[in-house]
């Protein structure tokens, strides 16, 4: 027993490390919002955290309810099937959404310049630019930002496909030593993954010089979840 629970854990570990590290959904729109929202390093390994838990979370539950309802595998793996669909198109709409939005934005931040005439002849010229000019009084700074939440959404609906195979193993043994294992293992391993790759590759971008293109990282980072999006509905990644 004790043999086949290091197999167990060295499998599980090794599958969410894998499972994390060839999908990049797991950690690209992490690292293009925080970029571009200039969220630090600390506030962008939170909301890693956090979506992880809620991706691992999800998985777990469904399985557990597999195994509690005697449901097949195959099912449980088709309904895995559904909510993948479901988190694949939520992303790419959510990368249109963003990034047409961050066209918009980066369009009316860049700045043109204005001719002003006074009444004694003097002229002058002073750049001028439309993002800044259209706050509204009622318009507070720090108000509710709804994007970590639409990521959190995401990601409890994005399913850990390896995940329920693992589970059903130690239910069928009856070892509940085992399924917490599975459960612990795995999750740590994927979230400790994320949390590395997000961490080192935000380091990694805050040293690039992209000034000269900052206006447009909104945009930038809507077209990188899009084709997240569209790896995992096409490619199955």
């Amino acid at each position: 027993m004790l043999q086949e629970l290091i197999i167990l854990t060295i499998t599980a570990a090794s599958i969410g490390f894998f499972h994390t590290l060839l999908g990049p959904d797991h950690y690209l729109p992490f690292i293009v919002i925080a970029r571009a929202r200039k969220w630090s390093l600390f506030k962008t390994s939170l909301i890693t955290l956090v979506c992880g838990m809620g991706h691992i979370a999800g998985s777990v539950l469904l399985g557990m309810m597999g195994v509690a309802l005697g449901i097949a595998l195959t099912k449980l793996e088709g309904m895995e099937s559904l909510r993948g669909n479901l988190a694949a198109w939520f992303l790419i709409a959510f990368g249109l959404v963003y990034f047409v939005w961050g066209l918009r934005r980066g369009v009316k931040s860049r700045p043109h310049e204005h001719l002003h005439a006074h009444k004694d002849g003097l002229i002058h010229i002073h750049k001028h630019i439309h993002i800044k000019e259209h706050v509204h009084i009622h318009e507070k700074e720090g108000a509710l930002n709804l994007t970590p939440w639409v990521l959190f959404i995401i990601f409890v609906l994005g399913p850990c496909e390896p995940l329920i195979p693992l589970l059903m193993y130690p239910a069928a043994k009856e070892s509940l030593l085992g399924l917490v294992l599975v459960i612990s293992v795995f999750g740590g391993v994927t979230i400790v993954t994320m949390l590395s790759i997000v961490f080192v590759s935000t380091l990694g971008m805050n040293l690039l010089p992209l000034a000269h293109v900052e206006k447009y990282t909104h945009a930038f980072a809507g077209v990188v979840i899009c084709f997240c999006g569209l790896a995992i509905h096409f490619l199955g990644l």
